[in-house]
C-alpha cells in the first residue's frame, strides 16, 4: 500500500536554531484509506518536556487544548502527540540504515544497543527495531500509546549538508498507521506561516462568499454523484486546523515556554494594569452618565406614548425617530458587543478575526458618524447667520417663482395647449389658495427656523450626522406638505378619470371585466347604456388634458422632492452600512482578508526547474533545495511547496454591505413606480433601504451597567495580552 502523506510544517521551524530532537504536536486527518494529512502546530524538545512541569499532566493539557478548538475541528480530529523529528545519523537510503543496524545490535526487547561507549553515538543511533528513535522514558510512554491507539510519524533532518535552511525541511522515515509500519509513501511537505491574531489567516472561500449563488432546483445526476464522492483531501478541516495552530501553541507554551515580556518586568506590568483600570473607570463613568440621561428620556417618552400628539409627532418625524433609536441602542449595547470577545483567541484565527470585525464595525460606524456630525454641526453653528437667510430666500423664490407662477401659467394656455378655461380656473384657484395658506403659516413660523438650524447642529454634534440628515428628510416632507397634498388630489382625479374612460371604452367594444375569472368576457350592452356611456365619455375625454396638465406639473414637483429625500436616505443608509473598520484594516493589513489559497512549488519530483518565490525569506531555501536535488539525483525526493493566500480587493469587502442596503430595490419596483405615475397611483416616497436592526431597550441598574462597561474595557487588555503572546 502506497500512502500519500501531506505534512503541513510551520514556517518558523525551518530555521537552524531548532533542537536536533523535537516532539511534534498537532492533528492527524484521514481523507481516505491511502491519504493522510499531518498538521504540525507545536514542536518541543525532549529536554524542555522532561525538565518542565508538563510531565504529570500532558494528557490534561492535550484535552484542555482540544476543548478550546472549534467544534468542527473537534469532530474530525483530536489534538495529540504526532510523532518525533530528529537529526538522521543514517545518511541516505535503506542501505546505510542496514549498515548502522550491524554496528548497533538489537536488544531482546527490540531496542538497539550500540557497541561503542561514546555518549554521542548512543544518543544518535539508539533506535527501536521499527526505525523509531528511542525517546525519553516519559515521552516514550506516549509514543507507545499513540502507536497502539492511533498514528505515529518518524521524521528526520538531513545531516549531509551544512546548517542551512534546507536542512530543516523534514523527511518522512516511516508511519505507524493503525499499528502497521508503512514504509512506502509519497510525501508532500507544505510550509505554512501560522496565522496570528491581528496579522492574517487562511480561507478557502472569497471574502464575500456569504452571498451564495442560487443553484437551480434541477441539477444533472453527475453533479450529485460528484458531491457524494469522498474527496482525497479535506482542505476545509486542514485550513481550520492551521488557523487554530497558533492558539494551540499559546496554550502549550504557557506551560513549558518562557514567560512573556510583561512578566519579566513586574513594574511595567503593574503600571500598565493601573493605567488600564483608570481608563476603564473613566470610560465606565462617562457612559453610565449617558445611560442615565437616555433612561430618563425614554421614561418621559414612554409616559406620553399613548397620546395623540405623540403618535402624530412620531409619524411626522419617523425617519428621525428611527435613527435616534438606532444610535441610542448602539450607545447602550457597545459594552455587550465588546465584552463578547472574551477568550475567543483560543479558538481560531479566522473566527476571532471575523468576530473582531463585527465588533469593530459598530463602534467605528458610530465614531465616523459622530466625527462627520461634529464637522457639519460646527460648520452650521459658525455660519448660522448666513445659512438661515439663504434657506428662507430659497423657499420664498420657490414659492413665488415656481409654484405661484406655474399655477397661473397653467390657468392660461400652457405651451400652446388649449385647456378647459373653467376647469383650469377651478384647479388653479384651489392650488393658489393651498399655497397661500401654507405660505402664511410659514411666515408666522419662520422665526423658529433659526432654532431648527441650531437643533440640527446640536444633534449632529451629539448623535452624529445621520440623525440631522434624517431630521432634514422629515422637515423637507413637512415643508412640502402642500405640494404632496395637491399632488394627491390631482392624482385621485386623474386616476378616476382614466379608470372611467377605460371602462367606457370597454363598453363600446362590448367587453366586461369578470372579477371571478379575472379576465375580460363578451357582454351585450343595451342601447340606453351605450347612450349614457357616450354622453359620459365625451366630456371626460375632453377634460382629460386639463387634468393631465395639472397632474403632470405637481407630479414633477412632488417627484423632485421625493428624489431629494431619497438621495439623503440613501446617504444615511450608506453611512450606516460602510464597513469603516474593514477599510482601515484592509489598508493596513490586507492579509486579514484572504480570498482562497494557492501552493507555490519550491521543489518537485516531476521537474528540475524551481519557481523563484516572491518572499525573500525563501530565496535562500530555493537555492539550497536545488543543490540538494542535484546531489541526490536518482534517490527519493520529496515535494516541497509553500502555502500562499490571495487577498481580497476593496470591492469584495464593501460591495456585500451595499448589496444588503439596496436589497429591496429592483427593476420590478422601478417599473411599478413608472406604471403608477402613468396611471395616477401614488408613487413610493422612499426606497426602503435597510438600516441597522433596532435592539430592545436595555433595562438594567446603573451600577450593573457601570460594571459592564468597566469589565468590557478590561476585556480589551486580555485580548491584547493574548495577541502579544501569540
Amino acid at each position: 500500500m502506497r500512502v500519500k502523506c501531506r505534512i503541513w510544517w510551520p514556517k518558523q521551524n525551518i530555521s537552524c536554531e531548532n533542537p536536533n530532537s523535537i516532539v511534534l504536536f498537532g492533528w492527524f486527518f484521514r481523507s481516505s484509506s491511502t491519504s493522510l494529512d499531518v498538521v504540525v502546530a507545536v514542536v518541543a524538545s525532549q529536554e524542555k518536556i522532561s525538565h518542565s512541569h508538563l510531565q504529570p499532566d500532558i494528557e490534561g493539557i492535550l484535552h484542555f487544548t482540544n476543548a478550546k478548538m472549534p467544534l468542527s475541528l473537534q469532530g474530525k480530529s483530536t489534538f495529540s502527540v504526532l510523532g518525533h523529528c530528529a537529526t538522521d545519523c543514517s545518511f541516505n537510503g535503506q542501505y546505510q540504515w542496514v549498515e548502522m543496524e550491524e554496528k548497533c545490535p538489537t536488544k531482546a526487547n527490540g531496542d538497539i544497543y550500540p557497541q561503542n561507549n561514546e555518549e554521542s553515538f548512543v544518543e544518535n543511533c539508539e533506535r527501536w527495531s521499527c526505525g523509531c528513535r528511542k525517546l525519553d522514558r516519559f515521552v516514550e510512554q506516549y509514543r507507545q500509546l499513540s502507536i497502539r491507539n492511533s498514528n505515529w510519524i518518524q521524521l528526520s533532518y538531513d545531516t549531509g549538508y551544512s546548517c542551512e535552511d534546507v536542512r530543516r525541511i523534514p523527511k518522512l522515515h516511516h508511519i505507524h498507521w493503525d499499528g502497521l509500519v508503512v514504509p512506502t509513501f509519497d510525501v508532500h511537505v507544505i510550509i505554512y506561516e501560522p496565522p496570528t491574531f491581528g496579522v492574517h489567516h487562511f480561507s478557502l472561500n472569497s471574502w464575500d462568499s456569504s452571498e451564495q449563488v442560487r443553484m437551480h432546483l434541477k441539477r444533472p445526476m453527475w453533479v450529485d454523484e460528484l458531491h457524494q464522492k469522498q474527496p482525497s483531501l479535506d482542505l476545509d478541516t486542514v485550513i481550520c486546523a492551521i488557523n487554530s495552530a497558533t492558539a494551540a501553541k499559546v496554550v502549550f507554551e504557557n506551560r513549558v515556554g518562557p514567560q512573556n515580556s510583561f512578566d519579566r518586568f513586574p513594574t511595567v506590568s503593574m503600571l500598565v494594569s493601573v493605567t488600564w483600570h483608570l481608563i476603564a473607570v473613566l470610560v465606565a463613568s462617562f457612559f453610565t452618565l449617558l445611560y442615565i440621561i437616555l433612561q430618563l428620556c425614554h421614561s418621559f417618552l414612554s409616559y406620553g406614548s399613548q397620546s395623540y400628539i405623540y403618535m402624530i409627532v412620531a409619524k411626522l418625524f419617523g425617519h428621525t425617530w428611527r435613527n435616534i433609536h438606532i444610535r441610542c441602542c448602539q450607545l447602550l449595547y457597545w459594552p455587550i458587543f465588546l465584552r463578547d470577545s472574551g477568550m475567543r483567541y483560543q479558538s481560531s484565527a479566522e473566527y476571532v478575526h471575523r468576530a473582531t470585525l463585527r465588533q469593530h464595525s459598530m463602534w467605528s460606524s458610530v465614531a465616523v458618524d459622530i466625527f462627520v456630525g461634529n464637522i457639519v454641526g460646527l460648520a452650521l453653528v459658525l455660519h448660522i447667520e448666513t445659512a438661515c437667510p439663504w434657506v428662507l430666500n430659497l423657499v420664498r423664490d420657490i414659492t413665488n417663482d415656481l409654484l405661484r407662477s406655474g399655477c397661473v401659467w397653467l390657468m392660461g394656455v400652457p405651451a400652446g395647449f388649449k385647456l378647459n378655461t373653467e376647469l383650469a380656473g377651478i384647479f388653479g384657484m384651489i392650488s393658489l389658495n393651498a399655497i397661500q395658506i401654507w405660505s402664511t403659516l410659514w411666515f408666522f413660523l419662520r422665526f423658529l427656523f433659526k432654532y431648527f438650524i441650531k437643533g440640527i447642529a446640536v444633534s449632529g454634534i451629539v448623535l452624529g450626522v445621520t440623525v440631522p440628515a434624517a431630521l432634514t428628510i422629515d422637515m423637507i416632507m413637512l415643508a412640502t406638505l402642500h405640494v404632496s397634498t395637491l399632488h394627491w388630489l390631482f392624482s385621485v382625479l386623474y386616476s378616476h378619470q382614466i379608470q372611467a374612460l377605460t371602462a367606457l371604452w370597454r363598453l363600446f367594444r362590448g367587453r366586461k371585466w369578470n372579477p371571478l375569472r379575472e379576465r375580460f368576457d363578451s357582454y351585450n350592452y343595451t342601447v340606453k347604456q351605450h347612450v349614457v356611456g357616450s354622453l359620459l365619455f365625451t366630456p371626460l375625454l375632453l377634460l382629460l388634458p386639463t387634468t393631465s396638465v395639472f397632474y403632470i406639473f405637481f407630479t414633477i414637483l412632488n417627484t423632485t422632492t421625493n428624489l431629494i429625500c431619497i438621495m439623503i436616505e440613501v446617504t444615511v443608509s450608506i453611512l450606516h452600512a460602510t464597513p469603516y473598520a474593514k477599510i482601515v484594516l484592509w489598508m493596513v493589513r490586507r492579509r486579514r482578508f484572504p480570498s482562497g489559497i494557492w501552493f507555490e512549488i519550491v521543489s518537485g519530483q516531476s521537474t528540475n526547474t524551481l519557481a523563484s518565490p516572491k518572499i525573500g525569506f525563501f530565496s535562500n531555501l530555493v537555492s539550497r533545495l536545488r543543490k540538494t536535488e542535484r546531489e541526490n539525483k536518482g534517490g527519493p525526493r520529496i515535494v516541497v511547496s509553500i502555502l500562499r493566500s490571495n487577498t481580497s480587493d476593496i470591492g469584495q469587502i464593501i460591495l456585500p454591505h451595499y448589496r444588503d442596503v439596496f436589497r429591496g430595490v429592483s427593476i420590478s419596483s422601478s417599473a411599478l413606480s413608472a406604471h403608477g405615475v402613468l396611471t395616477g397611483k401614488r408613487i413610493p416616497t422612499s426606497l426602503q433601504t435597510s438600516l441597522p436592526s433596532t435592539m430592545p431597550w436595555l433595562f438594567i441598574s446603573f451600577r450593573e451597567y457601570w460594571r459592564l462597561c468597566h469589565d468590557s474595557v478590561l476585556a480589551c487588555t486580555t485580548d491584547l495580552n493574548c495577541s502579544g503572546k501569540s
